[in-house]
């Protein structure tokens, strides 16, 4: 699984992180597409998701802003580990 961040907007309504997820199997992109909270879509083979934030931004800090590319990085392992931990749900639930 490769998880990018695409785009983001601290300065919306409501903050949001765009994530595109590639290389999961068919059953995998659609039970999260089906289960997770997020707002999603399924455009090809890439899983997209806008992740809403209404309380902390992870890149409201001025080190994030200093150091955007290690925070984006972060964020986008962050979303590897938790998608991979909601995928070990689904291969439990079967």
């Amino acid at each position: 699984m490769i998880v990018k961040i695409t785009n983001f907007d601290e300065d919306a309504e409501i903050p949001y992180i765009d994530y595109e997820v590639s290389q999961l199997l068919e059953s995998q992109m659609n039970f999260l597409d089906k289960n997770l909270d997020e707002e999603t879509s399924i455009d090809n083979d890439i899983l997209k998701i806008r992740q809403y934030f209404e309380d902390i931004f992870p890149f409201q800090s001025d080190m994030a802003k200093i150091r955007l590319d290690d925070f984006i990085s972060r964020e986008e392992i962050e979303m590897n580990v938790f998608l991979s931990s909601f995928l070990e749900d689904m291969e439990h639930s079967t």
